[in-house]
């Protein structure tokens, strides 16, 4: 036998003991078993019955001992909760950890108390002669006995129903019930009648009175061994009870407040649910008690013996079930449209509750609520009235939420737009088409509260149609097609861009691209702070954004992330759907286009999109029966449609390449000369299509033209042109004919003149381009495009003789309003042509001249004295947009994540666009005379009589007085036009400045249009804003003043007083201190700077100049260098409305940018000084004599943008020219009129806060200020009584160090000091920053007189104030009464005491009391005595 293994043995000895027990094969003295699973019985307890498996528990076996433990417990074991929540540590002791839990078992059996079941009742089985219980057919049961509620079977009724029946069999009879229920009072409270006193009526939320209770609701007394445990428990709830009438209601409420917080909460809970089921079994037994009643006393009395209670008791249980059907289904069989019958196989029993929404409607709510109403819509997407009652069959009811209410809300046909039904989706998709369209109409605004078309997108409403657009089901495709052509596309704005196509400089648009100022600050705070390029950043964060994110501030975008255009492309080439849903992804994508150059891109680059465009509905051939009339077209492919030739000239006008790659790639340049070449009444088409499809094929080869490309066609299709051009004038007679295709012909008209219009601007280039590309200088070299001046000098006298034609209709008017667009093309035409022909060197100068004298005397002399154009000119201000704001405001259902032009239902005839508007014609006519007078100056006093138009002064005086218009989308199109118009007037009047003697009675004026114009030119107009600034805005020729003696004007003002306050005009006023020189002075010199002040200011803006080369190719015509036609975004004018300043600000920001990078600025430019004195003489001629073109820009931001002389350079402001006019300057802006406006609480264009601009200026006053007056009062402006709290608070609190620098002597401060006084301060902490100042010394008169006299009138002020307020100011005030009684310096208490009023005469600033008055006295000494008698004991002691 092997011995045990003992101490001190080896791990070595150990081994050896293993080898010799294996080598002697004996049995071991324990077995490895698989342990038993107690949840899966006996099987597999011993290794004998199955092998062991390898990956089970290793179980140890003991001889003698049972395998399995027995069970201690019947219930499966239990985890702890509070097991994770125990710490062990590393180094605790588990024995002691055991021993310290470990209990005895005396503590858990010394507790145990047994159940009393001596009392409970024992029920034996009844005894029946039959082996099984008996059993019933339902037929046996009452079928009307239901009780329970919610959906049970029959079977599950039928047992409820024969349990109740049980029950009342059970129950004491009807007669008794009465009589225990008469006696119960008197019974369980023997001593209620002996008149107790009312008990307090603390009631808890739920469980009413608790103390005129009769039994306890939690002590049941079941727990006591004793048989009188009833009686125990009854005794405890009465001295429960008058223990609780002893106490207070406030004493309840205590008690019950301390055991709540002792108990746990758990506790607290069960009891309260113990009591609610108490209360609730009372309370279904006092309902039972009182149906009981009813039923007794409806009965006879005969009945009421004891004979037959059984059956009564019955009869009111049935009765009072039957009430319980009666409410809770109120439907019968009467309501029923089908009566059940008993033959009818399982309607024995109906089921009401299932056949309820059978019966009728509940009739319609006629009352008017003042709460508003859910909408609800038509299947034609109208708006259904609240109170319209509509009958069923017109399929508008439903049974959703307000079944009498006929129509579908937006929530229902979201839900139905989801359905498995095909017939449902498509219906749904359908509706909220028409919904969206009518809402775009502005049919909804004055009908529902909110945005229809916000709610949608807000709601999902995109990518539902999105989702829609893969369904495979062709019906639920063409809905959401429609419906997404509703949202995103308006045909009346496409409708007025063909419109303006041909305008002056139409081609060109404004992207559909949305303006979000949310988006953009968010982006340019991630710019500053990644200091990262803003188109890359832009693109990558695009690109990581999810698809709602992008969607919701762009829709477009959002749906270009979709892939939108590849599902497109796969409808139209492999589901091939019908000609409607074709227009409508036609429109859907030409909108997409519109949207801007990465768009056209996206669209360019979509695998066979454009391909099958083209291949389908731009073929060369077609079936010849489409042009039959009456046929029925049923599909589109394989016919060519205007849509898409419009399609692909919208796409063209996102870029140059863009239309190079469609010209040559995709073949239209033949499908150009197939459209062109063939007049539009031998195409194979209905007529108003074939028109319009030659309408589109010109303006494609229009918009590539204006690239310079497609220009050999030219030389190609010339005889086609010439034939059109010979043709034109017939449309004068088709006019008077009244020709129901008139209005499409002159549009092709129209199309062909713009086109020539764009050949001869290429033309007129090709000599340059050919001499700088045979001078090998230039690195870039440009090849000429393939046609030449004499190619297009030909086709002038064509369109010369139609015009004359067309001019002697203009006193006809619907002739004229018909014809006005095709003559606004030829005056277009003939100002490109006589520019492009003034610059060839192959045509003679003096031909030329004699040309155009021949045109001003011919046609356009006797033209402007026609009583028709006066008309027109006296139009221009009911048109203007600039006028009438509202003609251009953006739809009521517009969002701004979606762009539109807001032309839905058409612009009014008196509009910018509308039929009757002189726009367009007065435009061109300006653009003409404008290019004859660039040729022939000698011709402009021949026009002079064009400035001289009463309508034209009107509308100009009225356009520019004008606040600054909001540009958005629907704005931003036509003011282009508009000032377009100006701009020629403005171009009109600088040449007519040095030329016509007359002309001096609009030069003010027209200065005055060119400022306000400047502030409002758009992006894209920057060769414009150029031009004025180099020729208007500085132009003296403007400023009639400087040479009328208005410097002089400007002295004599001041000595009169006129236009300011006495105060400010005296010897010794601020302007008068500060400025060396006399106001005339400065303006003389700053009216002799203006060429200096000129070229500062075009030297600042020299940031534009990328994109004022791109518009100086747009308008000068070099369509070699265009890039596009889409014009730049926009997102505001091109210059800020305080441009003025922008020499200054500019100077500013490289100052602080440079400080937050920790660098000190040591480049400033070299003559700093004279930028910024040209800078302030400008602003001072301008609040001079154009004081109104300012009036936009805020008093504050303008002191704030003054602010920036002390800011920038160090002592720039110490400089004798700065100082001077910036002091010309201060006296100009404390003007009474001026100072009643300055508000620098609101917030300021271009500054984020207005305080920490003034802080800045603190810091600056202290480091740089050497006590300067100017500077000072700059600080001290700020600081007035209706200005922030916060301002004064930062200068006394944490800046006390400028008190003693700020030493504006009273005589020369130029504010009055009521304004600083009035009203009493009310602000305690600044108070008492007053008070410590003065006390300590820190403000003092002699070195800041100003806030001194301020100081000491708040301090008065508060001291002696007896109104009523709270007890801490009144307690603060009789304080600082009492430390100023006790002042140890006199003069300070004296002026704190016996402050009277200001009197800026007085050497002080203020006059003083000789005495005290008697009511102030009097206070006086009741504050002090009081302090007096309140020190004495303490004195005593």
């Amino acid at each position: 036998m092997l011995s045990r293994p003992k101490p001190g043995e080896s791990e070595a000895d150990l081994l050896l003991f293993q080898n010799q027990f294996l080598a002697a094969r004996a049995s071991p003295a324990v077995k490895i078993v698989k342990k038993a699973d107690k949840r899966k019985g006996e099987e597999g307890s011993t290794g004998a019955e199955r092998p062991p498996l390898q990956d089970s528990k290793d179980v140890v076996m003991l001889d003698d001992f049972p395998d399995i433990l027995p069970a201690l417990t019947p219930a499966p074991p239990k985890k702890s909760k509070i097991k994770s929540a125990c710490v062990h540590f590393e180094d605790e002791d588990p024995e002691e950890r055991l021993e310290s839990h470990d209990q005895h078992i005396t503590a858990v059996f010394s507790k145990i108390i047994e159940r009393d079941t001596s009392a409970v009742a024992v029920t034996m089985p009844v005894p029946t002669g039959d082996p099984f219980p008996r059993t019933f057919h339902r037929s046996e049961i009452k079928s009307e006995v239901k009780v329970g509620s919610g959906r049970k079977s029959i079977f599950a009724q039928k047992m409820a129903a024969r349990r109740a029946a049980e029950k009342a069999a059970a129950a004491p009879s009807a007669a008794e019930f009465v009589q225990i229920r008469s006696a119960a009072p008197d019974e369980l409270d023997p001593e209620g009648s002996a008149g107790e006193a009312p008990l307090p009526s603390i009631r808890d939320d739920k469980g009413g009175d608790f103390l005129t209770s009769q039994r306890p609701c939690l002590i049941t007394g079941e727990g006591l061994g004793s048989q009188k445990s009833e009686q125990e428990a009854q005794a405890i709830h009465k001295e429960n009870l008058e223990k609780l009438r002893s106490m207070s209601e406030e004493e309840i409420r205590q008690e019950q407040e301390r055991l709540l917080a002792q108990l746990d909460s758990s506790l607290v809970s069960f009891l309260k649910s113990r009591r609610a089921s108490n209360e609730g079994q009372k309370k279904e037994l006092k309902m039972e008690q009182n149906r009981l009643e009813e039923r007794l006393e409806s009965l006879p009395m005969a009945q009421h013996g004891a004979g037959s209670p059984l059956s009564m008791q019955e009869l009111g249980l049935e009765e009072s079930v039957r009430k319980e059907e009666n409410m809770k289904v109120e439907i019968t069989d009467d309501d029923l449209p089908v009566k059940p019958k008993k033959e009818w196989i399982h309607m024995d029993s109906v089921e009401f509750e299932k056949l309820e929404w059978m019966k009728d409607l509940p009739p319609l709510q006629q009352k008017k609520t003042k709460k508003g109403m859910q909408a609800r819509f038509s299947l034609k997407g109208e708006l259904i009235p609240a109170d319209a009652d509509l009958p069923t069959h017109l399929g508008l009811h439903h049974h959703g939420e307000e079944a009498e209410r006929a129509g579908y809300s937006l929530q229902e046909l979201f839900h139905l737009s989801r359905s498995q039904v095909i017939q449902q989706r498509t219906l749904a998709l359908q509706v909220l088409g028409r919904i969206v369209q009518k809402a775009k109409a502005g049919e909804f605004a004055c009908s529902l509260k909110g945005s229809i078309l916000r709610l949608l997108l807000d709601a999902g409403f995109l990518f539902l149609l999105r989702f829609s657009l893969d369904d495979a089901v062709d019906n639920v495709m063409a809905a959401s097609v429609g419906a997404l052509r509703a949202l995103l596309v308006s045909l009346d704005d496409e409708k007025y861009l063909d419109w303006t196509f041909s305008w002056y400089q139409g081609m060109a648009a404004f992207p559909f691209v949305p303006s979000n100022e949310e988006e953009e600050e968010e982006e340019e705070e991630e710019e500053e702070l990644k200091g990262t390029g803003k188109s890359q950043d832009k693109k990558l964060k695009d690109e990581s954004k999810p698809d709602p994110d992008v969607a919701r501030y762009d829709v477009v975008k959002g749906l270009l992330k979709t892939r939108i255009q590849h599902r497109l492309r796969y409808i139209l080439e492999v589901v091939r759907p019908v000609p409607t849903v074709v227009l409508d992804i036609l429109h859907i994508l030409t909108h997409i286009a519109r949207h801007s150059s990465e768009a056209c891109s996206q669209l360019l680059d979509c695998p066979r999109l454009i391909e099958t465009i083209v291949r389908e509905f731009l073929p060369t051939q077609w079936d010849p029966q489409v042009a039959e009339p009456g046929y029925l077209l049923t599909s589109l492919h394989g016919v060519a449609c205007a849509t898409a030739m419009k399609f692909i000239r919208v796409l063209a006008s996102g870029g140059r390449n863009a239309t190079a790659r469609l010209l040559n790639k995709f073949e239209m340049k033949s499908r150009l000369s197939r459209f062109i070449a063939e007049d539009p009444l031998d195409l194979l088409l209905p007529r108003e299509e074939a028109i319009r499809l030659s309408t589109e094929a010109f303006r494609l080869w229009a918009v590539a033209a204006g690239y310079g490309q497609a220009c050999d066609l030219y030389r190609d299709l010339y005889p086609v042109l010439v034939r059109i051009l010979q043709s034109l004038p017939e449309l004068l007679s088709a006019c008077r004919g009244k020709s129901p295709m008139i209005e499409l012909s002159v549009q092709r008209a129209t199309a062909v003149v713009t086109l020539l219009t764009q050949v001869t601007q290429t033309a007129g280039y090709t000599a340059e381009l050919q001499a700088k590309l045979s001078s090998s200088e230039d690195s870039e070299q440009i090849p000429p495009p393939p046609v030449v001046w004499n190619q297009v000098s030909g086709l002038q006298p064509f369109l010369e003789t139609s015009l004359k034609k067309f001019l002697q209709e203009i006193s006809q008017t619907e002739t004229w309003q018909t014809l006005q667009p095709l003559t606004t093309t030829y005056m277009i035409y003939l100002g490109v042509y006589y520019s492009a022909c003034s610059q060839q060197p192959s045509v003679n100068a003096i031909d030329c001249l004699e040309e155009v004298e021949r045109l001003t005397s011919e046609v356009l002399q006797p033209l402007l004295s026609q009583p028709a154009i006066h008309s027109m000119w006296d139009l221009l201000r009911p048109c203007s947009a600039l006028c009438n704001p509202l003609s251009c405001s953006p739809a009521p259902e517009s969002v701004f994540s979606i762009a539109s032009l807001s032309c839905k239902g058409g612009k009014p005839p008196l509009s910018l666009v509308g039929s009757k508007s002189p726009f367009p014609f007065l435009t061109a006519l300006l653009f003409l005379i404008n290019s004859i007078t660039h040729i022939h100056k000698g011709l402009t006093s021949k026009y002079s009589s064009v400035l001289g138009f009463r309508g034209l002064k009107d509308y100009l005086h009225q356009s520019w007085q004008t606040g600054p218009p909001s540009v958005t989308p629907s704005s931003a199109w036509i003011l282009r036009h508009e000032y377009h118009l100006q701009y020629f007037v403005l171009m009109l009047a600088r040449r007519m400045a040095g030329t016509c003697p007359d002309y001096t009675q609009h030069a003010s004026l027209h200065h005055c249009v060119a400022m306000a114009l400047l502030s409002r030119l758009l992006p894209g107009s920057e060769h414009l804003a150029y031009e004025v600034l180099l020729d208007l805005a500085f132009n003296p020729e403007f400023l009639l003043e400087g040479k009328a003696g208005g410097p002089e004007a400007a002295d004599f003002s001041d000595i009169l007083h006129l236009g300011t306050s006495a105060k400010l005009a005296e010897p010794g006023s601020a302007a008068a201190f500060f400025a060396k020189a006399t106001r005339g002075a400065l303006l003389r010199e700053s009216y002799q700077n203006l060429p200096f002040i000129r070229s500062c200011y075009l030297s600042h803006f020299v940031h534009l100049q990328p994109t004022l080369t791109r518009s100086q190719a747009f308008y000068q015509g070099r369509n070699y260098l265009i890039q596009s036609m889409l014009l730049p975004e926009v997102k505001g004018p091109i210059l800020p409305s305080d441009w003025p300043f922008f020499p200054l600000i500019s100077l500013y920001n490289k100052v602080t940018n440079a400080e937050t990078r920790g660098a000190v600025l040591n480049s400033l430019p070299l003559d700093l000084v004279n930028t910024v004195t040209w800078n302030l003489q400008w602003v001072l001629l301008l609040e001079t004599w154009r004081a109104k073109t300012l009036q936009s820009i805020p008093t504050a931001a303008k002191l704030a943008r003054l602010m920036c002389v002390f800011l920038t350079g160090g002592d720039l402001f110490l400089e004798a020219p700065i100082h001077c006019y910036t002091a010309a300057l201060l006296s100009v802006y404390c003007q009474p009129k001026v100072l009643d406006s300055l508000n620098l609480d609101a917030p300021l264009p271009g500054l984020a806060s207005f305080h920490d601009l003034y802080i800045s200026v603190l810091e600056q006053f202290e480091g740089v200020s050497f006590g300067d007056p100017l500077f000072g009062v700059f600080v001290l402006l700020p600081l007035q009584k209706r200005f922030s709290v916060h301002l004064r608070l930062s200068v006394f609190g944490e800046h006390t160090s400028i008190l003693r620098a700020l030493g504006v002597p009273l005589q020369q401060f130029p504010v009055p000091l009521e304004r600083y006084t009035s009203p009493p301060e009310d602000n305690l902490n600044l108070l008492r920053l007053y008070f410590r100042t003065l006390v300590t010394g820190a403000l003092r008169n002699t070195w800041c007189p100003v806030l001194y006299v301020v100081a000491v009138a708040h301090v008065n002020s508060f001291i002696f104030s007896q109104d009523s307020t709270t007890q801490e100011t009144d307690a603060a005030r009789k304080s600082m009464l009492r430390k100023t009684w006790l002042l140890v310096d006199e003069t300070l208490k004296k002026h704190l005491l016996y402050y009277r009023l200001l009197n800026a005469e007085s050497p002080l600033g203020f006059e003083l009391y000789e005495q005290l008055p008697p009511m102030r006295m009097k206070y006086l000494q009741m504050v002090t005595q009081k302090e007096n008698k309140e020190n004495a004991p303490a004195l005593v002691s």
